[in-house]
């Protein structure tokens, strides 16, 4: 059981879910920047830096190819069309030629100590946008999960519109990406380290669950089986 101070659990009593997101209840129109109230800015920082183990391959396996493209340009794609900007994609392993694969619709953040685990990527992409207080919240979405779509993140900046801090998209019930993290947990996880991304923000703070159910498919890529599923889905 939950209790004062105690992180929500998905599905039990008192956790909290945003309002009316089923059927969202604004317009999006193609090339419009989504921000958040008072005109401040929701960024997208795509994590793109590891070399992925499990996946067989000696380069990155966001490199890997998905239909015609590669993993990472389909999740470029993505995130740029939903509108929220600035788009970060923060790379490390064979970093031109991820860069490269990422194409002109998003900028590209280097990270050099990206055999530290994903906490580093995502400190890179915090570090960048840190400066601008205009950038208060940041989408962080995963770049072998080439399935995600542009309206979740429309969704997440929705919710950081109506005063979420931290969100996270489900579906099925079950949490995914994008997470969201606004500026006030910014500095928290900046401390962050080894290859937890943002789940120990997530356990230990409150958090706006947003259903993306029908948007798109949060599967992972981390074999090659997991790439031939989605070739055949």
């Amino acid at each position: 059981m939950s209790g004062p101070g105690m992180p929500r659990i998905p599905g039990q009593p008192g956790a909290k879910q945003a309002r009316g997101y089923a059927a969202p209840k604004f317009a999006f129109r193609e090339g419009e920047s989504l921000t958040a109230a008072g005109g401040d800015r929701v960024g997208v920082v795509l994590l793109a830096a590891g070399r992925g183990s499990r996946f067989g391959d000696a380069g990155p396996k966001t490199l890997a190819r998905l239909g015609a493209r590669p993993l990472v340009t389909h999740a470029v794609a993505a995130a740029s069309m939903s509108g929220l900007r600035p788009v970060l994609v923060v790379v490390g392993c064979q970093a031109a030629d991820v860069a490269r694969a990422a194409g002109t619709l998003a900028e590209i953040v280097e990270n050099p100590e990206w055999e530290g685990g994903m906490s580093t990527s995502l400190r890179a992409g915090l570090a960048t946008v840190l400066p601008d207080p205009t950038v208060t919240a940041v989408a962080v979405a995963l770049a072998d999960q080439p399935r995600i779509g542009a309206e979740a993140y429309r969704r997440l900046a929705a919710a950081h519109r109506e005063g979420a801090q931290l969100a996270v998209a489900t579906y099925g019930g079950k949490r995914g990406h994008p997470v969201l993290i606004g500026r006030a947990h910014f500095d928290e996880a900046m401390k962050m380290t080894g290859d937890e991304g943002a789940r120990s923000l997530l356990a230990a703070h409150e958090v706006v669950e947003v259903p993306c159910d029908g948007t798109g498919d949060a599967a992972d890529v981390d074999t090659r089986a997991d790439l031939a599923a989605l070739e055949g889905s």
